[in-house]
């Protein structure tokens, strides 16, 4: 019986696991730029008592054997990058990513990070800055006296400023993207940092060479369905009872093992 107990004590850190990815799935419901997690587990070493295939007699052989698991374990969590829905802010500072890439900035160790969070702002010194105040890379310097700013779908930023009714270029935006998004590891604020599972970054104009490109005076919603969820929610609660409903059975098995010795 004792092995019963340990397999569900997996089970039940297992769906521990899961809900906390689904809590911090449903408190992120509107960061924007936000990508929902998805937990994955894997079976344990499994105990081969008899060996499939193993000769019974001379002349046959098991056609299967007997194996008994040890439980569950949490392999890994990883990020659906599907697009969100674009929520128009009238901002016109603001940019929405439309298929792939993310924007690059510096953070404050100098290192690059990468986001899709589009709400952009203007620092004391005019550059172009996200909520959390880090630089957008390649440094964007918008004019103190600008009338108007307009961001084009390929990045390109320009101004208006007094006295001249042609727009001046101030800058670019671009973006980065990876062979594989998903194994960018996120570090809060929404950054992702690259690691050697994402490939390194490739850079380069919105609209070319597969790069989505940029809306302006938008932002790009979490893609966390709610629903689904909390769908998600219930089963893994159906799940957890069902594992504290085993060690139950078992402790019961063995106290009347107990009594009756």
């Amino acid at each position: 019986m004792v092995p019963a107990l340990w397999i569900a004590k997996t089970g039940l850190e297992a769906q521990q696991n899961r809900l906390g990815v689904i809590s911090n799935n449903l408190a992120n419901a509107n960061t924007t730029g936000f990508k929902r997690s998805r937990i994955q587990f894997a079976d344990l070493l499994y105990q081969n008592i008899r060996q499939v295939g193993a000769s019974n007699t001379q002349d046959s052989k098991l056609p299967t054997g007997l194996t008994l698991g040890t439980g569950v374990r949490t392999v890994s969590t990883a990020k659906n990058h599907e697009q969100g829905n674009i929520v128009l802010t009238e901002n016109p500072l603001d940019v929405a990513i439309q298929g792939r890439g993310f924007l690059q900035v510096t953070r404050a160790d100098g290192t690059q990070g990468y986001t899709r969070n589009g709400s952009l702002q203007v620092d004391d010194t005019g550059q172009v800055v996200t909520s959390s105040g880090e630089a957008i890379t390649p440094a964007i310097t918008i004019p103190g006296d600008a009338l108007s700013v307009t961001i084009g779908s390929d990045g390109t930023v320009s101004a208006v400023q007094p006295g001249t009714a042609t727009p001046t270029q101030v800058g670019t935006i671009q973006l980065a993207d990876f062979v594989n998004p998903p194994g960018l590891q996120p570090i809060g604020e929404n950054l992702y940092v690259e690691t050697a599972s994402s490939g390194a970054a490739t850079t380069g104009n919105p609209g070319v060479s597969g790069l989505g490109t940029v809306l302006q005076g938008a932002v790009e919603s979490s893609n966390v369905n709610v629903v689904e969820e909390l769908v998600n929610m219930i089963e893994t609660q159906r799940v957890y009872e069902l594992n504290s409903r085993s060690i139950s059975t078992s402790d019961q098995m063995l106290q009347y093992v107990s009594n009756n010795l």
